[in-house]
């Protein structure tokens, strides 16, 4: 699932586009931001862009799904820093530290569900629900390592620990928002470790 950041299938001016693209999607807003911007800024032809992907909306997925494959890169970086619970955790330290670094707006993809609502055939949309899916997928296989008894209902609700914070954390003085939640979650894995594990229930 995860690429390095330029594919080496792509043209260099592919890449251009897709890269002005994403800096203009993110910082201005898909709807408000039109092939001609993105062509200027990656000094390329309108005909060039539309050779490359064929359409504005092929080019609003294309920069979803690269999003998606650098934070699914950078989690998992994170978490094989750690070990036991704290590898639960860290996905919350690393959604902080990311935050601040490349997503200080708040989450591209919870942006683009509501930009994109009026269009619900848009690419992008399969996009966005599969990387709200591997999150969750993520939180159970980590729940499950642990050995916690209900690994769904865990993951679940860390699910709604990390996304509450993410968008507390860009719209509101809620600056500490995800932090807080790291808290909320830790607390939440001390409870959850105190039920029998699957594994004593099926010895018992």
């Amino acid at each position: 699932m995860v690429r390095k950041k330029q594919d080496p299938s792509r043209t260099p001016a592919a890449q251009a586009v897709l890269e002005s693209a994403a800096w203009l999607f993110y910082e201005k807003g898909i709807n408000a931001v039109g092939v001609d911007a993105i062509a200027e800024r990656a000094g390329v032809t309108k005909k060039t862009l539309y050779d490359q992907y064929g359409s504005k909306a092929n080019l609003v997925a294309e920069y979803l799904t690269e999003r998606d494959h650098d934070y699914y890169a950078w989690l998992r970086k994170e978490i094989e820093k750690h070990t036991g619970t704290d590898r639960i955790l860290a996905v919350f330290d690393a959604l902080d530290t990311w935050m601040r670094k490349r997503s200080p707006k708040g989450c591209a993809f919870v942006h683009a569900h509501g930009e994109l609502l009026a269009v619900p055939d848009h690419p992008a949309h399969a996009v966005i629900r599969a990387e709200k899916r591997w999150i969750l997928r993520l939180f159970v296989e980590l729940a499950e390592a642990q050995g916690y008894a209900q690994p769904d209902a865990v993951a679940t609700q860390l699910v709604c620990l990390l996304e509450g914070a993410t968008v507390l954390r860009s719209i509101s003085d809620i600056t500490e928002a995800v932090a807080q939640s790291r808290t909320a979650a830790a607390i939440l894995l001390d409870a959850a470790a105190s039920e029998p594990t699957r594994a004593a229930n099926e010895q018992a």
